[in-house]
């Protein structure tokens, strides 16, 4: 009998995989009071997948993996921490979870929301860096509305 993960991933091409668990994630940021952008760049120069502004101003950043090997080969999420209040991986049903670290929060999302699994922890952002990323992320906001 042929391998039911092997034939998911014949089903589910990587960017329908990927689209579909950044709408999840980011429907779900909306469901728990957060306002999300996708593709977000970084002042590092690393681009956040979802990035979300919540009610009392802390920061969510939400990296995408549509495979294990998406997860396997990509080792920057190291990097989004200091830009965020709380980071959380995000993936598909079938993602093997057991192959994620422990570390980071993690949603587990489709086309149409997303839960979350595990609670990220809070590793609050010092006062100028928030205030930094808050303006960024406003400025961001508002370019994109002027320009779609």
């Amino acid at each position: 009998m042929p391998d039911a993960v092997a034939d998911l991933e014949l089903v589910f091409s990587r960017p329908e995989t990927t689209l579909g668990v950044t709408r999840g994630a980011a429907r779900l940021m909306i469901d728990m009071g957060y306002a999300p952008l996708c593709e977000v760049t970084l002042p590092n120069g690393r681009r956040a997948d979802v990035m979300a502004l919540g009610p009392r101003g802390d920061i969510v950043i939400v990296e995408v993996k549509s495979g294990v090997e998406d997860y396997r080969v990509d080792r920057k999420w190291h990097e989004y921490g200091p830009f965020c209040d709380a980071f959380y991986f995000a993936v598909a049903p079938e993602f093997p979870e057991g192959v994620l670290p422990d570390e980071p929060g993690l949603i587990v999302a489709d086309g149409f929301g997303g839960a979350v699994v595990r609670d990220a922890p809070l590793t609050p952002l010092a006062p100028a860096r928030r205030k930094a990323l808050t303006l960024a992320f406003a400025r961001l906001g508002a370019m994109r509305t002027i320009r779609d």
